[in-house]
């Protein structure tokens, strides 16, 4: 009882001894610039004075913060730290599929003129993306509300190419000041202000959906939808004004726009790799390479160190392929038996995603071999398990590559001497603790980048892909430039 009445009046006491001590510099202030002034002429100004007294006070007041006086707030709080959006995503069996941006507080939109990269996106009608999806919005609505709710993407393997639909979700908030997103790209209203024009087609999602055929028809929807796309863009001024040299297509599954990529090919494309492309139609000089999303999840900060991981190398997945990929088979017969190497047949059947993740995150290495195709989402499955990636691939192409060294956290085969007998086992098991260590820090500092996330953060996958973008079309630019230089002269002859 006596230490409850003691607070009140200590709270009291510091006050009063606050008032007093404040009145007493005042009056010696005030007495000594009356002496000054009666006696000697000189004036004292009353801003000199009135500063006197505030440094006096703001003294005293830091002395009363000092102490442990909690219930004495001579100062303000601090502000509370920004809240930060998320998604959650609803997957109810009776319900349908979509994702809620949750948050609070806003934003001022990006300002155009301080983006690394303006972006004029067609306003294509929702059968081309969003209907894909099944979303349905009111009648010429033709994009979803991305503030408040957005569609999702189908699970499983479909997620590896879905570029597409991340690139225009963050386009599409880039208009929105209640989402919280970096300003790298943003979209502007008129194309004749855009560095790069931006096709909308989720031409991934309409393969693996709508490519084989149903009933009786003879064409099936993605190429109608293909079709339809050519002719959209050849009757667009925008198109014929650079000849589609700065429009941006996403290609990212390998069998994804066969019947319109030759007719469209001035485009940039953005592709998983060049594998199934002529050097003419895609190459390094004009297109983007994009990750594969992940679609293990991300050890993140619970990524286990070198004695944790008691496999030395794993791979798990589909072993007979055709072309390059014959590779997996040679390899299979020299590593299935080798008692701290895991490679196996894996699907996505029966967990076979969750059990791939736990592998990885358990082993040293993990094996990225050429398949179908030079790339695999298996690269990017390994960045995000922080198991250090073996790539015997010898026609990949890499993401980033130009700001990103992969032989800091990479280690290269070629595949004629991966399939050595010994090579591989003997070159592995020679990278011992501290190496290992060092590409393994490597790979925590860099996963980040390749994390497709909505709303986009700094230096994730999306804003990457923004980011090559804008190397790129510098160099577009410059050939326009170029070819503008005589086309007055042109004209008039």
């Amino acid at each position: 009882m006596t230490e409850r009445k003691m607070q009140p009046l200590s709270f009291v006491t510091k006050r009063f001894l606050f008032f007093v001590v404040s009145l007493s510099i005042f009056l010696l202030v005030f007495s000594c610039s009356t002496l000054l002034r009666s006696s000697s002429g000189y004036l004292i100004p009353e801003s000199v004075l009135m500063l006197v007294l505030a440094n006096k006070t703001s003294e005293l007041s830091t002395r009363f913060r000092d102490h442990s006086y909690h219930h004495l707030e001579l100062l303000p709080p601090p502000p509370p730290p920004p809240m930060k959006y998320r998604i959650s995503v609803r997957r109810n069996s009776n319900s349908k599929k979509d994702a809620r941006v949750s948050g609070e507080g806003k934003r001022k939109r990006c300002d155009s003129n301080q983006a690394l990269l303006k972006v004029y996106m067609y306003d294509l009608p929702p059968e081309f993306h969003f209907g894909l999806l099944g979303w349905k919005g009111r009648k010429d609505q033709i994009w979803p509300e991305v503030r408040n709710r957005i569609p999702t993407y189908p699970g499983g393997l479909n997620l590896q190419h879905s570029v597409e639909y991340w690139l225009t979700l963050d386009l599409l908030s880039s208009n929105s000041p209640g989402v919280v997103r970096p300003c790298s790209a943003i979209r502007v209203m008129d194309s004749s202000h855009a560095d790069a024009i931006f096709v909308p087609f989720f031409s991934s999602l309409s393969y693996n959906r709508h490519s084989k055929l149903h009933g009786k028809g003879k064409v099936g929807q993605n190429k109608l939808l293909q079709k339809k796309l050519v002719d959209y863009l050849m009757s667009r001024e925008e198109w014929r004004r650079a000849g589609g040299k700065d429009h941006v297509i996403v290609a990212h599954h390998p069998n994804s726009m066969l019947e319109a990529r030759r007719k469209l090919g001035s485009a940039m494309f953005l592709l998983a790799d060049f594998g199934r492309y002529p050097v003419e139609i895609a190459n390094l000089k004009k297109d983007v390479i994009a990750p594969y999303m992940h679609v293990v999840p991300s050890v993140g900060n619970d990524s286990a160190p070198f004695e944790d991981r008691p496999i030395l190398a794993y791979f798990q997945g589909a072993i007979l392929r055709k072309d390059g990929g014959m590779i997996r088979q040679k390899l299979y017969k020299l590593l299935k038996d080798e008692k701290d190497v895991h490679f196996a047949y894996g699907s996505v059947r029966e967990n076979g995603i969750r059990h791939a993740g736990r592998g990885m995150a358990s082993s040293r290495f993990c094996l990225n071999i050429a398949g179908d195709t030079p790339s695999s989402n298996r690269l990017f499955d390994a960045i995000v398990s922080q198991c250090v990636p073996v790539v015997i691939s010898d026609d990949i192409e890499l993401p980033f590559e130009d700001v990103l060294d992969y032989s800091e956290f990479c280690v290269f085969v070629r595949a004629s001497d991966a399939v050595q007998k010994g090579f591989l086992l003997n070159l592995l098991r020679g990278i011992k603790r501290d190496e290992w260590t060092k590409m393994w820090e490597r790979l925590k500092q860099i996963a980040h980048h390749f994390e497709y996330q909505y709303p986009s953060k700094q230096g994730d996958a999306v804003q990457m892909i923004w980011e090559a973008l804008a190397r790129k079309i510098s160099y577009v630019h410059l050939e326009l430039h170029k070819e503008n230089r005589l086309h007055r002269a042109e004209l008039m002859n």
